[in-house]
């Protein structure tokens, strides 16, 4: 855990603002504070979080939210491809590894020093991982009428941080510039083609362009 501690310090203190923001979110919508803190631990799923407000406050019927919800969150299916699992042991340890899958996690434990973390490392950082985001929220709902009512941009917070570990693991490429490229035109496409699904689209063109790149490398004599 202390490792792990370590591990999440640079995105844990941004998930306390962005934890703040979405409590103060929700009781700015009219919303009891204690569904802050119930949404960070039984939902954990900021960006869907953020949408969730507004639906409930609007009262949209359960089957939209459900479709929502599939909608943005089923770029984990892809995240399951290379995420780390199999390290964890334990039916507990997987269920709670598959549950506590965000954007962080898997960005913090899909590097190349992350390669030879251990079960229970990967576990801890998840679980921090699911604290910070409870703790923030739940003082944001508590702290959220402290908040002026004319304060913008707090749903933004959650955008700039995935713009930073997007930037983060480009960096990490090391060179490798048709990665991000392959992934910037999959977006552009998506957005042009398919602007109603953009991140299902986006999420399936890379997948595929990256299957389609491995083919014809492998393909190559260099390579056989």
């Amino acid at each position: 855990m202390r490792v792990a501690l370590k591990d999440t310090a640079s995105v844990g203190l941004a998930f306390v603002p962005i934890g703040l923001a979405f409590g103060a979110l929700v009781t700015q919508s009219g919303i009891d504070w204690w569904w802050a803190s119930l949404s960070a631990a039984l939902i954990y799923a900021g960006s869907f979080e953020f949408l969730l407000i507004g639906m409930v406050a609007a009262a949209v019927p359960l089957a939209s939210i459900a479709v929502t919800a599939f909608m943005v969150n089923v770029r984990h299916v892809f995240y399951a491809l290379s995420y780390p699992l199999h390290r964890v042991e334990g039916r507990l340890g997987k269920a709670y590894g598959t549950f506590a899958l965000s954007d962080e996690a898997y960005a913090l434990t899909s590097g190349e020093k992350a390669r030879s973390w251990p079960g229970p490392r990967i576990i801890g950082l998840q679980l921090l991982l699911h604290l910070y985001w409870v703790g923030g929220a739940t003082a944001g709902a508590l702290l959220g009428s402290l908040i002026p009512e004319g304060v913008t941009g707090l749903d933004f917070a959650l955008t700039a941080l995935f713009t930073v570990l997007a930037v983060e693991a480009v960096l990490e490429l090391r060179g490798d510039l048709p990665t991000p490229l392959l992934a910037l035109l999959s977006a552009l496409f998506a957005r042009l083609v398919f602007p109603g699904e953009l991140l299902l689209a986006a999420f399936a063109l890379f997948t595929l362009g990256l299957l389609a790149r491995r083919l014809v490398t492998h393909r190559r004599p260099g390579h056989a």
